[in-house]
């Protein structure tokens, strides 16, 4: 569609909104407007320059890995338009670094683009550094700031690396390396709802201690608590080997959590913090921003808003200055 003469211009004019006020210097760089794309819906690069025709003051791909891989079998994708939310396990499904990189190359837009890096599935945690560093590497010249995920729910024991002393050996590890290169890239943690308050307690001291540039609050959820659909319909969309795998849930279900996470963490550090997790209305995006997020990032809301709603948030910022 975007081939067609004119159709970046016509959703420019339909959907972003020019205004000055919108504009954040965060991390040391300069948004057009608070409103991004979370990591999972453009992996590969594929759509940078027209997901910027649609408004968003950043984009975030990834999750990238050193090596392409398949990710999780299929199907790994189902919408619960009841509780307007989506069920994934992807699984880093990328065509890996490299591949990224050649886009990024191609691109026509100056928007501002981070990278959302993890490890391959078959790299041992123990290994899991490797991984972080060969992204890091690669990356480093083609993107504006680094995300380290270690809070998908969709690769194997990947989570156990937000436990305290392998997370801060990660983050400690690629601080440095930022420190080696002519100039530094902020780096931010995204961090999973699924953690208690002693959890997000060493959360706030790994990057403290690691001085790290900002957080990203928050992945998706292995809760279903929050769902209205049954057990039983639940259980119809769980993988059909012995893991039974169900994988994240994001959308409407993790709103107040979320925002919940965003406020506790806030009022603890005194670093940046982008919020994610439930923003399907423009007044979801407004608590996040008055919960202390600098920035926001939507998912769930756009597959199901559409590129209005991030019209809708930049309005509604606007209207509350």
């Amino acid at each position: 569609m975007f081939k067609l003469p004119l159709m970046k211009s016509i959703f420019k004019g339909l959907y972003s909104v020019d205004d000055s006020r919108l504009e954040r210097d965060v991390f040391g760089l300069k948004f057009k407007n608070p409103v991004g794309i979370a990591a999972g819906f453009d992996k590969d690069a594929h759509i940078i320059d027209e997901l910027s025709c649609m408004g968003f003051g950043f984009i975030e791909i990834g999750t990238l890995t050193p090596v392409g891989q398949p990710g999780n079998t299929k199907p790994r994708l189902f919408r619960v338009p009841q509780d307007q939310a989506v069920i994934n396990r992807m699984g880093f499904n990328n065509e890996g670094v490299e591949t990224a990189i050649k886009r990024l190359k191609a691109r026509k837009t100056d928007v501002l683009v981070g990278g959302n890096i993890g490890k391959n599935k078959v790299t041992p945690n123990e290994q899991a550094y490797n991984d972080y560093e060969k992204c890091f590497h690669a990356l480093y010249e083609y993107v504006d700031y680094f995300v380290v995920n270690v809070s998908s729910p969709n690769t194997p024991g990947l989570r156990a690396l937000q436990d305290k002393e392998p997370l801060t050996k990660l983050l400690v590890g690629l601080k440095e390396l930022n420190e080696q290169k002519p100039k530094q890239k902020p780096i931010l943690l995204k961090i999973a709802p699924n953690l208690d308050e002693g959890q997000l307690d060493d959360i706030v001291e790994v990057i403290k201690n690691s001085e790290i540039d900002g957080l990203i609050a928050t992945n998706t959820t292995i809760s279903t608590d929050d769902l209205t659909i049954s057990k039983a319909e639940i259980d119809a969309l769980r993988t059909k080997d012995e893991y039974k795998m169900l994988g994240g849930v994001s959308g409407k279900v993790l709103t107040n959590h979320s925002t919940q996470i965003i406020r506790y963490l806030a009022n603890r550090l005194d670093v940046p913090i982008i919020g994610v997790g439930g923003i399907m209305t423009a007044e979801d995006a407004l608590e996040k921003l008055e919960a202390g997020a600098s920035l926001v990032q939507i998912y769930s809301g756009f597959i199901y808003e559409g590129p209005n709603l991030v019209k809708r948030i930049n309005k509604a910022i606007l209207a509350k200055m």
